[in-house]
């Protein structure tokens, strides 16, 4: 491999560009596709923050702090967690203070320990512009292996709810002497909350798996998505002081024993159920008008079983009091990759996606994408116009360039394949990179280069 001595990198605004993006069709709407962000490892949460960021949590144990304009990162927290982020524990859920102006607060969950046995922690940090500083836990729970949740939710009350898994001993669920396989509620200082349905207690639901799904709907409608054994994932409505059932009942009240058990404990059925598990994850609410065939839909994010099948993103349609699951449509399981976690764009509506790999229980490096309708998006000032990174010619079959736009400084840039090899590192304070690709192997490569105020990425391919 040979590296000629010059770089030259130019970003330029993404439509206006030459080089054609993929576009999907929802109905009469055509969502054209972006990489935002390449190479991270194992995305769990992407929210749109307060401050007209992307932040994401990685269960290797990171916090980004993402600019959806231009896709630069900054890494804002590095925690140490449970087992390297390896298996299911790691940095999980991610929220914000209601009142960020005057309270710039974040919340996180991650698990911490170095066995399979841990601990999770649901802790605040303050954001002080840079950075993640000044950890306080708020409450501390069993960590396993498996079913650790763990979701989080603000809620208009200014409350916290909390997911928790049932770390694999299922009996947990049902047992009121442990917080394990519940939801949670919580004042944003951590303390019990008066109205809480069982006194003194945090406990706000019974009898959950592992939901790894929270999301408000119309009316203060709280939408939850569980984890099945193997059969019955759940697309549950909260109800303060419900009993879901787990591990007497799974999914539906259909067999003599789980309507016994359903009778006399007014257990609540999900909304929907899939068999076999589709392995249900993060959801959200949309009403936005830039994707009207989404609008008062739920978008549910589904990891696909453990053979490699059901990756997808499921547009849940819901009845106009959104208690109801009219119709399912599906999108994006072409990537044939695990769909983690998404995020709305309250500006352009665009919908981004944290992809987490092609197999159990995720691989990186992850691609998180944003879907954008351009037409809509285009008539938005206050929206923020995405630049794209420009690899050419793409795919390369020789050589590869980059083009970029603005005077970052000194940069120095990685090329990784997509199976973690580091192809060629360097530095350049401008000019052009010409990168000899042709002795590569045919397959996906992505560029990240690191400037002052953060990282930018970028894929491209290489042919033969």
């Amino acid at each position: 491999m040979k590296l000629k001595p010059t770089l030259f990198i130019l970003f330029v605004c993404a439509q206006f560009s030459a080089f054609a993006q993929p576009t999907w069709e929802v109905g009469n709407t055509t969502l054209t596709e972006y990489d935002l962000v390449t190479g991270t490892q194992l995305p769990w949460e992407i929210l749109w923050g307060p401050d007209d960021h992307l932040w994401m949590t990685s269960r290797k144990g990171e916090v980004l702090r993402i600019d959806p304009a231009t896709g630069s990162y900054t890494t804002v927290l590095q925690k140490n967690v449970m087992n390297g982020g390896n298996g299911e524990p790691g940095m999980l859920g991610m929220a914000m203070h209601p009142e960020w102006e005057t309270t710039p607060k974040v919340y996180l969950v991650y698990c911490a320990g170095t066995s399979w046995n841990g601990e999770e922690y649901l802790c605040s940090f303050d954001w002080d512009g840079e950075a993640l500083v000044n950890e306080e836990i708020l409450l501390t729970l069993d960590a396993g292996g498996i079913h650790n949740g763990s979701r989080l939710l603000v809620l208009p009350d200014n409350t916290l709810l909390m997911t928790s898994g049932d770390v694999g001993s299922s009996a947990l669920s049902q047992s009121m002497n442990s917080l394990q396989g519940k939801t949670l509620r919580l004042n944003l200082d951590g303390s019990i909350p008066e109205d809480n349905p069982f006194p003194d207690s945090y406990v706000y639901t019974i009898g959950n798996r592992n939901s790894q799904g929270l999301a408000l709907g119309p009316d203060g409608i709280i939408y939850s998505s569980e984890h099945g054994q193997n059969s019955n994932d759940e697309f549950n409505i909260v109800q303060a002081g419900g009993n879901y059932g787990w591990p007497q009942v799974e999914g539906f009240c259909n067999t003599a024993a789980e309507q016994n058990f359903c009778a006399e404990n007014d257990v609540i059925e999900p909304l929907e159920a899939w068999t076999p598990c589709i392995a249900v994850n993060g959801i959200e609410y949309y009403n936005h008008e830039a994707i009207p065939e989404w609008q008062h839909s739920v978008l549910l994010s589904v990891l696909g079983g453990l053979g490699g099948q059901y990756e997808r993103l499921s547009v849940l349609h819901l009845s106009e009091d959104g208690l109801n699951v009219e119709s399912e449509d599906q999108f994006f399981s072409s990537f044939n990759q695990r769909i983690r976690d998404i995020a709305v764009n309250p500006y352009t509506g665009s919908v981004y996606v944290a992809f987490n790999g092609t197999s159990y229980p995720g691989s990186g490096p992850n691609i998180i994408k944003e879907f954008r309708n351009e037409s809509f998006a285009s008539g938005i000032d206050q929206g923020p116009n995405l630049l794209q990174t420009v690899a050419y010619p793409n795919p390369a079959d020789d050589l590869i360039q980059f083009q970029w736009q603005g005077d970052f400084g000194p940069l120095t840039y990685d090329i990784f394949g997509f199976s973690g090899q580091k192809m060629v590192s360097g530095q350049s304070r401008g000019g052009i990179i010409a990168c000899e690709t042709s002795d590569w192997p045919a397959g996906s490569y992505f560029i990240v280069l690191q400037h002052g105020e953060g990282s930018v990425t970028t894929t491209f391919q290489v042919q033969r």
